[in-house]
């Protein structure tokens, strides 16, 4: 059974653990936020979809600018001025929470002394409001930012990157990732990897790595 699909055969010995960010350590959905503003179930899917959606917020997570995104999204849906503006300023509220179960195993890994890393698409603004705020990220040795880096994944180089940063052989470490694009191009690479779905399934495939 393939590493996408659910606990891999045993690769290499694992040197160190590397999480993804978003909808592994903690929910994000834009909904959250314009949930508020948008009563109407509708319109609400159709703005998500059309005007501030997941793909036009990805090129704020590859580095382009906020003002600049922001100023050519009004001219294009100028009725949605303020929704959009809501974006910049409230984006912390896309963030409702920890997803279940991953901060506890966060917290038994570091404690088992695993080394931790995290390569998350993040925009670097929006970063360095939000990783204050979290407090089991102290236990990442490093974390390789797509806003900072102006390189996304699943673009091979910021996997490059990371390895180079984090001191270890891709084969050495192990990628756990929701998107399974990310996933496929770090496999690609020689990394170990884990598609996650949920904690549960997660804990059971790092116990049967011998990580916790």
């Amino acid at each position: 059974m393939s590493g996408t699909e659910g606990t891999p055969p045993v690769e290499a010995p694992i040197a160190a653990v590397v999480f993804d960010v978003g909808r592994v350590l903690v929910e994000w959905d834009l909904r959250c936020l314009f949930g508020k503003l948008i009563d109407d179930p509708d319109q609400l899917e159709w703005f998500v979809t059309h005007v501030v959606s997941e793909e036009w917020h990805f090129q704020h997570d590859a580095g382009r600018e906020l003002a600049e995104m922001v100023a050519e999204r009004k001219l294009a849906f100028p009725d949605h001025a303020a929704l959009i503006d809501a974006y910049a300023t409230r984006f912390g509220e896309t963030i409702p929470g920890p997803v279940e179960g991953s901060h506890e195993l966060l917290e038994r890994l570091a404690a088992r002394g695993v080394p931790l890393y995290a390569i998350t698409n993040f925009a670097s603004p929006f970063w360095a409001e939000f990783r204050p705020t979290q407090a089991p990220f102290a236990h990442f040795r490093d974390v390789v930012v797509s806003g900072d880096e102006k390189l996304a994944k699943p673009d091979a180089r910021i996997f490059e990157l990371a390895a180079r940063r984090f001191g270890h052989e891709p084969a050495a470490m192990l990628f756990i990732d929701d998107n399974v694009a990310n996933v496929t191009a770090a496999r690609a690479l020689g990394w170990q990897v884990h598609h996650f779905r949920d904690a549960a399934t997660l804990e059971a495939d790092l116990l049967a790595r011998g990580l916790l």
